[in-house]
């Protein structure tokens, strides 16, 4: 045994001779693997080493360039982007894109488009190359190809990865570079989502077995070693195309070149997310998991819907900073503890720290006393409130969507670690819930959610499950923005600032004004708001009539009382109609005459019309005596109004802009309620005295060119009512394109008093109904329909 174990000094001469023989033999295996284009050839050693000595010194110089730029700013070498776009596109898509993410690209974005392209008027400094001897035929291979040639011919050596994008996708910058940090970009890879052609084509893109394409829709990017080795063989790929598809002929030529396939995994279907409904994608709803989660989407077919996404992810943006406030402050409050100067934190940023720093939980509010105690309103397909005389409603949109909210949310961080663990949870349907507002720290949910659990990793299974959810949308402090309505009509990149507050939310919002009045008692809430540049704006009032001279006569008193009196920036225009039920037309044209007679400084006139009354056709005539920059409001002779109405018409109506529908107090019949005519205070709101006409859009005030840019009224609409929907829906229509929106909320100084309610037999099906419901809404409150059953037993 000790024999075997002792070494020789032969076999110590022959592991020595071994180890130098395959060291020869490594080193001559490895120069046979090298590029033949970087072997020299007819040159003498000094040569060689001298090229050794340059080529090490330029891959130092590589890499200390990538060291000092990564270490200055690792945004601006991370990404190069080329978008493909057209000549006839340049103005609109490629325009909407460089607006939008263009300028938000971690490193350089540059346009592609066919020779003799120029840059368009309306964005001068679109970075545009004009490709050499390349058309916008299509399909646009040649000029997909040399974009990446050039790309690499004069970015290869700035810029670790390299996307080739269409200009009808969005992509997300933030998104995009933290996905890139966490790849290494060193390595050879081709990443978008795979595919290997649709049902028609599969079998007829040359494709074998293994290979596969990156769709070019969604976008494709490379990294700086894919791009190296496609590039330098543009010319042979051009040659041999074996279909008309860009992205199924770049995948090929990726895969012969590179030797690698487009990323085969699950995931690029949502990170490079195609919506397969064409012209219609990313028109709707925005708020879906789809979109949240991706990093591209396409396609955006309408130019304007880029800017709609933008402002949407800006928004996301935002959210996300208020989110990081509230974590910092619940830091700074955890602190405060161990903090022993108090002169540390002033006293503004204790009292926020202290207000909203608070950790997530649904007994934080303390109420003061048992009237300020919060109650939960029950949730199960319809919401149970005690807040309204009938306990049973619908879910309202901005509930409904604030439940979207969260559900995604915990969605998300339920499924986190998805990958991991190999098993996806997804929602089903929430079972029942509860919901309130807690004034000072958000909005509080208790929501039991019907599951289902699915195991694709190890013993697989499906099983549905039910979970208890505990949640709280947190505010994020109270933000005062002043806006000058002037200021925003001339600067067409500021975003509208609109508030809606819907008559379902008014109690909640008053019990929250009441509540943080109590915890802020330097903070004055008051009726009265901030006085806008434009309150000098002439309101032009436009009243449709047919006979009802009393009644005519109580809004003249009140526009005396309001306008003249007042020496208002306000004219009168009324357009009479002659009537079946009374003959008062002269006498309606005595009092206006008169009434000009007392005011000769007023603008008030008459138009009459000797025709069967229809109301749109009347506030088209009125419309048609005023310019085009005039202020219209679309009235009622049943309304009475305050002048403090008349600065919220100024200042919520901006052209161009915002369209203003208040949402008038109704008044229920004073005869079943006070046993009289009239009620003794047209002003007094309660919910006894009448109800939010929230579905009333009678009331309006928009400027002439606005009302003219959406169509005008509909002029074929005759007898009672649709006209006034009509128009607002059509308004509705087109806010996804257009910068005009609607706002909308409740305006307690406009009364709408109560007047019976006749519908004529002869209306179609559609306003007849909606003249049953009206006045239907008008007999009563339920509380007291409530005390005439009790009074009838």
């Amino acid at each position: 045994m000790a024999r075997r174990r002792r070494c020789t000094p032969g076999a110590m001469l022959a592991f020595a001779a071994g180890f130098l023989l395959g060291h020869i033999l490594l080193s001559r295996t490895r120069a046979i693997h090298c590029d033949p284009s970087d072997i020299p050839t007819d040159q003498d050693p000094q040569e060689d080493q001298r090229n050794d000595q340059e080529e090490t010194a330029a891959a130092s110089r590589s890499d200390q360039f990538f060291d000092d730029k990564l270490s200055k700013n690792r945004s601006k070498g991370l990404l190069f982007v080329g978008v493909m776009t057209a000549q006839k596109y340049l103005d609109t898509r490629a325009t909407a894109v460089y607006r939008t993410w263009g300028r938000k690209i971690p490193g350089k974005i540059m346009f592609f488009s066919s020779e003799g392209s120029a840059v368009p008027q309306n964005e001068p400094n679109l970075p545009l190359v004009a490709l050499p001897d390349v058309d916008d035929s299509y399909p646009p291979q040649k000029k997909s190809f040399l974009m990446l040639k050039h790309m690499w011919d004069n970015y290869g050596r700035q810029y670790e990865w390299f996307l080739r994008a269409d200009d009808d996708v969005y992509i997300r910058p933030d998104k995009i570079e933290s996905f890139l940090r966490t790849v290494d970009s060193r390595r050879p890879l081709f990443i978008g989502q795979a595919g290997r052609g649709n049902q028609e084509e599969f079998g007829l893109l040359s494709l074998e077995y293994d290979e596969n394409f990156c769709m070019g829709g969604p976008g494709v990017i490379m990294s700086r070693s894919t791009l190296s080795k496609v590039a330098q063989h543009v010319g042979y790929c051009l040659k041999n195309l074996y279909t008309t598809h860009e992205d199924v002929e770049l995948g090929r030529c990726v895969q012969k070149f590179a030797g690698i396939s487009c990323t085969w995994s699950y995931e690029m279907q949502t990170i490079f997310y195609h919506n397969g409904s064409g012209n219609a994608a990313f028109t709707g709803d925005l708020k879906k998991k789809e979109i949240h989660r991706a990093i591209t989407l396409h396609p955006i077919k309408d130019y304007r819907n880029m800017y709609r996404i933008h402002n949407y992810m800006k928004m996301l943006q935002v959210r996300e900073r208020k989110y990081k406030r509230i974590r910092a402050y619940r830091d700074m409050l955890a602190m405060v503890s161990y903090i022993k100067d108090n002169h540390t934190l002033n006293k503004e940023e204790l009292r926020n720290a202290t207000l909203f720093g608070q950790p997530a939980g649904v007994k934080k509010f303390r109420p003061p006393n048992h009237n300020a105690l919060l109650v939960w309103e029950f949730i199960q397909r319809s919401i149970f409130s005690p807040y309204k005389s009938n306990p049973r409603m619908r879910i309202g949109t901005s509930l409904q969507e604030g439940l979207d909210d969260v559900v995604r949310e915990v969605m998300e961080m339920i499924n986190m670690y998805s990958k991991q663990r190999g098993r996806v949870i997804d929602f089903k349907e929430i079972l029942y819930g509860y919901t309130r507002q807690d004034p000072l720290h958000g909005i509080d949910y208790i929501l039991d959610m019907l599951l289902v659990y699915r195991k694709y990793r190890g013993r697989k299974m499906t099983v549905p499950v039910r979970r208890h959810a505990y949640i709280q949308q947190q505010f994020a402090g109270i933000a005062i923005r002043e806006v000058d309505s002037q200021t925003e009509h001339q600067d067409p990149s500021t975003p509208t600032n609109s508030l809606s507050i819907t008559s379902n939310l008014k109690e909640a919002f008053d019990r929250s004004v009441s509540s943080l009045g109590r915890h802020f008692p330097a903070m004055l809430f008051s009726n009265s708001e901030p006085r806008e540049t434009n309150e000098d704006k002439t309101i032009h009032f436009i009243l449709p009539l047919s006979g009802r001279f009393d009644t005519f006569r109580r809004f003249v008193q009140t526009y005396e009382t309001e306008c003249l009196k007042t020496k208002e920036r306000a004219s009168l225009t009324v357009v009479l109609y002659p009537s079946t039920q009374e003959n008062t037309l002269q006498r309606i044209i005595d009092t206006m005459k008169g009434l000009q007679k007392q005011y000769p400084a007023a603008d008030l006139k008459y138009v009459t019309m000797y025709e069967e009354f229809a109301r749109a056709k009347a506030l088209s005539i009125g419309a048609s005596h005023q310019a085009q920059g005039d202020l219209l409001f679309f009235v009622d002779v049943d309304i009475a109004f305050r002048q403090e109405a008349l600065r919220r018409i100024r200042q919520r109506t901006v052209q161009g802009r915002s369209v203003y529908y208040p949402i008038v107090f109704s008044e229920f019949d004073p005869g079943r309620l006070y046993g009289r005519t009239a009620s003794p205070d047209h002003f007094a709101i309660t919910g006894k005295a009448g109800y939010w006409r929230q579905y009333g859009f009678g009331i309006c005030s928009i400027y002439k060119e606005d009302l003219d840019n959406v169509g005008g009224l509909n002029t074929t609409i005759t007898g009672w009512g649709k006209e006034d929907v009509d128009l607002f829906e059509r308004i509705v229509r087109q806010m996804s394109t257009s910068r005009l929106q609607i706002f909308r909320a409740p305006d307690p100084d406009i009364i709408h008093i109560y007047h019976p309610v006749t519908c004529d037999p002869k209306l179609n099906e559609e306003q007849l109904s909606m003249c049953k419901a009206t006045r239907a809404d008008t007999y009563g409150s339920a509380q007291l329909l409530e005390e005439v059953l009790k009074g009838s037993t």
